[in-house]
């Protein structure tokens, strides 16, 4: 292990309870040892995945959020002992492996709650509110500290909690911590006066204007959190940790509007200064650690950075906070180990948190510790699995119930909270798979081939590999997709697979000696019939490195349309969006932390966006394009990337010695191609 990393493997303390190093695994959705959106018990798949990262050296370990009440159904977490016995046997278990785990209990959303088409009928519908009531009781599960919009669907509003709901909730946590602890559970942490959630909506000026003794001054305001630990000591005793998640900052400028790093604003939340007596008063209150980061849902990718965050984006207003307080300071958000191992050095933080990379490789702490960093799978902040609720204008969340039920899956991990169904079994009767085309899709299917004791052999035209995944790894801020590419190029070395460069496939005949094929041969992009199409670049050209002019016209908001007019931006040009839908990224699958910071660059920059605008022509001069209205007007500009999204091109069809994986299969993006890899490889 590299020297520099050597104070993250020194212990501490939160309390009485000893941690053996300086790194945390955050909480997740979806990793909560009581299961996910659904009646509560003990989560099976959730304590493997736990076990396994604890197995791997992670000092302190944050299930996923638990609600004290179920989602569904609306029961109490503290009803039903059964699952706390076998929260007991798991935790003697969990022990062995000298991590510490506290769970994490959440009062609920509030106007985070991300709702679907469904619960939006539900709030503007009486009637059909009251049928849905036994089972999901919106109405509940949307009320916050006051009469405010929800985050997905400002048409929806929050109802104000009653003075007799706080009271019972506040119980609820103290029940429930005391049964953790009486199984063994290390400690709890409180969700959260952080990202926007319940109680923090009840600690912020702009969401909260009661009149009662839970608004107003800053005491009423931070009253329900505080009243949850006093109550949890209470009957835990004061030795018993209490953590609390904390946004030090709310980065917000009001509903629906984040504050972008850098920007000149006035906070509508929890601002430096309000924090600095906050963190204090929290913890004189009984909190035993800050479990720290920045933002709300209205900024949500400050809590949730996408790649186009900063690495160690919180840190520094994290270590600002920790001279407020004597408490142990944890800092999450895109932190590095080199970053957060000399802040630590320094005594500016306790501990780092790191979320993700959990999922995308449950062994990186091991890896880590054994100067394997190359070996390492890095998280490359897509979103796409773990965390993929879509909001768009006119859309709540577009997220399909197969994902909103399983969050906290990985895009390049698919064994990750799904282990039963996604796990290597070795091949009964080894084969010979040719596999066409050395893009995502091809390497992974290779390499879930080869160890279950197949022998594939890659084709690839040309002479590297990557495929179209070079040309989504070319700008700046993509990094991590760049490492990701490294490390399918070392997992290709050191499982011995045979990659034929420069070596293009044109009969299925030429493959008589294969027993499978496997085809991966990508999409080509759509090319509508539209007058002076040919005078465009291709949206993949321009990443692989074709030259624009200044003035840049992109034909496509969807996101890969945008990440280029955000690297355009970046690089000095000057990018006009022309999109036929009614907003920027309005797809399924992208998170909306991801594609919000996108919207608020453009609109912060002042980027030309047309929405609801068709491409006409293309002209020398640059486009002609028509509005909603059917009005036609010129854009002019001094270059036209074209990025109308792709169709698959599969090098052959689909046969009983034929699959098809990847784009060439259906277009989508990371996740479905290797999730597809894995559907096809197991089953050769």
């Amino acid at each position: 292990m590299k020297k520099e990393y050597d104070s993250l493997f020194t212990p501490w303390k939160i309390g009485n309870v000893e941690i053996k190093n300086r790194i945390v695994m955050t909480s997740m959705g979806g990793t909560s040892i009581f299961g996910w959106l659904e009646p509560n018990h003990f989560d099976k798949e959730a304590a493997h995945f736990l076990l396994e990262r604890a197995q791997n050296n992670v000092g302190l370990i944050l299930p996923g959020i638990a609600p004290i009440r179920d989602t569904l159904g609306g029961k109490w977490l503290y009803q039903g002992k059964g699952k706390f016995k076998k929260l007991k046997t798991f935790m003697d278990e969990f022990h062995k492996t000298g991590a510490k785990m506290f769970v994490q209990l959440t009062a609920g959303f509030g106007r985070s709650l991300a709702i679907n088409d469904i619960m939006v009928k539900s709030c503007k519908n009486k009637a059909l509110g009251f049928v849905m009531k036994p089972i999901l009781n919106v109405d509940y599960l949307t009320a916050s500290a006051s009469a405010t919009p929800n985050r997905w669907e400002d048409t929806c509003m929050s109802r104000p909690l009653s003075k007799k709901e706080i009271k019972q909730m506040i119980d609820a946590f103290a029940k429930t911590a005391k049964l953790c602890k009486d199984a063994g559970v290390d400690g709890v942490e409180i969700h959260a006066v952080h990202e926007g959630y319940l109680l923090d909506q009840f600690t912020m000026k702009y969401t909260n204007f009661r009149d009662d003794e839970y608004g107003g001054s800053f005491e009423n305001r931070y009253r329900f959190p505080v009243e949850i630990v006093k109550a949890i000591k209470a009957v835990c005793g004061q030795d018993f940790p209490v953590s609390l998640r904390y946004s030090v900052t709310s980065k917000t400028k009001g509903f629906g509007k984040g504050a972008l790093p850098g920007e000149t604003f006035v906070e509508a939340g929890r601002d430096m200064a309000e924090s600095e007596k906050a963190a204090k008063y929290l913890q004189d209150a009984g909190y035993d650690m800050l479990n720290c980061d920045n933002g709300t849902y209205d900024a949500w990718y400050w809590s949730h950075p996408p790649m186009y965050m900063a690495q160690n984006c919180n840190l520094e207003d994290v270590k600002h906070i920790k001279k407020f307080v004597d408490i142990p300071v944890v800092c999450a958000g895109r932190m590095t180990p080199e970053t957060a191992a000399e802040a630590v050095a320094r005594g500016e933080l306790d501990a780092m948190g790191v979320a993700r990379q959990f999922l995308a490789d449950p062994e990186w702490i091991t890896k880590m510790m054994n100067d394997d960093e190359a070996s390492i799978r890095p998280c490359i902040c897509c979103h796409n699995a773990c965390f993929n609720m879509a909001h768009y204008n006119g859309v709540g969340n577009d997220q399909s119930l197969f994902d909103n039920m399983g969050m906290a899956r990985c895009a390049i991990n698919p064994p990750t909270m799904q282990h039963n169904k996604y796990k290597i079994r070795k091949a009964s009767a080894p084969k010979k798979v040719a596999v066409i085309g050395a893009g995502i899709a091809g390497l992974e299917t290779a390499r879930v081939l080869s160890l279950r004791g197949h022998t594939p052999v890659i084709f690839e035209k040309s002479g590297k590999i990557g495929g179209v995944f070079n040309a989504a790894s070319a700008p700046s801020f993509k990094e991590k997709d760049k490492e990701l590419l490294a490390w399918y190029a070392k997992e290709m070395k050191d499982n011995n697979i045979e990659i034929k460069f420069n070596t293009p496939v044109n009969k299925i005949e030429e493959l008589a000696g294969f027993d499978k094929i496997v085809v991966a041969t990508g999409a080509a992009a759509n090319k509508p019939k539209i007058a002076g199409l040919e005078k465009t670049i291709e949206a993949c050209d321009y990443l692989y490195g074709a030259q624009t002019g200044q003035k840049v016209i992109i034909i496509g908001g969807g996101l890969t349309g945008c990440e280029i007019a955000y690297d355009l931006y970046n690089k000095g040009k000057t990018p006009v969006i022309i999109e036929m839908k009614n907003d920027l990224i309005a797809v399924k699958g992208v998170c909306l932390a991801n594609s919000s910071y996108l919207r608020d660059f453009f609109e912060l920059n002042k980027v030309e966006v047309h929405l609801e605008t068709k491409l006409v022509k293309v002209s020398d001069k640059g486009v002609v394009v028509k509005d909603k209205t059917g009005k036609e007007f010129e854009i002019e500009g001094d270059t036209v990337i074209s990025s109308m999204g792709y169709h698959p091109t599969p090098l052959f069809q689909k046969s009983g010695k034929v699959k098809l994986v990847g784009d060439c299969s259906h277009v989508g993006n990371l996740r479905t191609a290797i999730w597809r890899a894995w559907d096809v490889a197991m089953k050769i």
